[in-house]
């Protein structure tokens, strides 16, 4: 209840009771109350005239790192016997250092000026506005008023560094880079013997081959290495990375960081699809500026309720047939039609899944009802895992109490050879 109106009513019923029974102590007893009343009312400010400025040390930062916020609220008006500022912090930072909270008087035409540090998780956030309560030592009247400011913070995800990954799309561009293109010319990987071209270096002559003929002079040749097309698809959805109060769509998200980042540094173009509350894309591009556009729109995903995933559409002036897609999923059986489709359509895909089952069953009891139900669910991964492999689509199972770097050197830096039979 309003403190004004609690004591107004207190003084209404003193002043009802003594001139109803004639009492002249109960009409005594409100005089200092209607004396405070009217000294607080006397004291309170009419209007509220603040400014608040806020200023940060860097409006994008990685995970853990922290942020100093300056914040500076003047007062244009009247003198504020007592003003309580409160940063308004969304969910998912913490203050790190100081406080952001402020009680203080301010006179006509004062300001005051403080600092703290945030930190916190992965995100996008707006800092938006400084909350200023208003009083008088009384303590009567409150008045509150939002101060609008600017600021936003991304909290990037950290970005692990990989030494390849190897990809070979049977499609490549122009441009040189790293991804065997399967025709002869310049290059480091041995690719076939063809006839002596004026212009070709003495070195690359094969006399093995030339010994057997007495007229001609045979060359190797090597294989052209170029840059690819590379469609990153991030799996946002509920029902494949929620357990409960866990998530494992962080994990996804670092992988998907890593990825993109190596792939971009071996010059490929590298587009992202997010897949979760609602289908998101970052056009593909090249370069560092690219790799910030992805990590800017990796900072504000969230996992979400989706289409079904079999609807999953890959328009084909941005990623024609053949080129390379890497899919960052849990998975679960019913992603199978959809990536088998894909490949038929002649997509090369690679998939890194994060292993929701290990993930899960280390936030449980090892009772033994749950690990019967660990391993029916691992053989169930295990057959889709094996399903997969079979159309012939190149599958990392990452156990994600393992970092990532370790499961990247063992399953993806070398080239993988598909077996005869399987689609090209």
């Amino acid at each position: 209840m309003n403190r004004t109106f609690f004591l107004a009513l207190l003084i209404f019923l003193l002043l009802f009771f003594g001139l109803a029974t004639l009492h002249p102590t109960i009409v005594a007893l409100a005089l200092p109350l209607i004396l405070y009343l009217l000294a607080g009312l006397w004291r309170s400010p009419e209007k509220v005239q603040l400014q608040a400025e806020r200023s940060l040390s860097a409006e994008r930062v990685k995970t853990g790192d922290e942020v100093t916020v300056t914040l500076t609220v003047s007062n244009h008006g009247s003198a504020l016997e007592e003003v309580l500022l409160e940063d308004q912090v969304p969910a998912g930072l913490e203050v790190a250092d100081g406080s952001a909270h402020r009680l203080l008087a301010l006179p006509a035409g004062g300001s005051v000026t403080w600092t703290y540090k945030l930190r916190g998780r992965r995100g996008y956030y707006g800092l938006r506005s400084v909350r200023a309560a208003v009083t008088e030592h009384l303590g009567l009247s409150r008045l509150e008023q939002d101060l609008p400011t600017d600021g936003q913070l991304f909290i990037l995800p950290p970005v692990l560094r990989l030494r390849r990954v190897a990809i070979q799309p049977r499609r490549t561009r122009i441009f040189s880079g790293t991804i065997p293109a399967r025709q002869g010319g310049s290059g480091v990987e041995f690719f076939g013997v063809r006839e002596y071209q004026p212009g070709d270096s003495p070195r690359w002559i094969n006399w093995r081959a030339t010994a057997r003929h007495t007229q001609d002079i045979f060359s190797n040749e090597f294989e052209q290495e170029r840059a690819a097309d590379v469609g990153l698809i991030l799996d946002g959805r509920h029902r494949t990375n929620d357990f409960g109060d866990r998530s494992i769509f962080e994990n996804s998200v670092l992988a998907t960081a890593a990825l993109a980042d190596t792939f971009l540094n071996a010059g490929n173009r590298v587009g992202l699809l997010f897949y979760g509350r609602q289908i998101t894309w970052t056009m593909p591009g090249y370069g560092k500026v690219q790799g910030e556009r992805i990590l800017h729109d990796l900072s504000r995903f969230e996992p979400g309720d989706s289409h079904n995933f079999s609807e999953l559409y890959v328009p084909r002036h941005l990623f024609p047939s053949r080129s390379q897609l890497v899919l960052v999923s849990p998975l679960i059986s019913e992603d199978y039609d959809m990536l088998a489709t894909l490949r038929m359509n002649g997509y090369h895909l690679l998939v890194v899944s994060p292993d929701p089952v290990s993930f899960e069953a280390a936030g449980l009891a090892e009772t033994g009802p749950n690990l019967l139900a660990r391993r029916v669910v691992q053989l169930q991964r295990a057959v889709l895992l094996r399903r997969l492999r079979g159309a012939g689509i190149h599958v990392v199972d990452w156990d994600t109490s393992q970092p990532f770097e370790k499961t990247a050197k063992r399953d993806l830096e070398q080239r993988l050879v598909l077996p005869r039979g399987i689609l090209r």
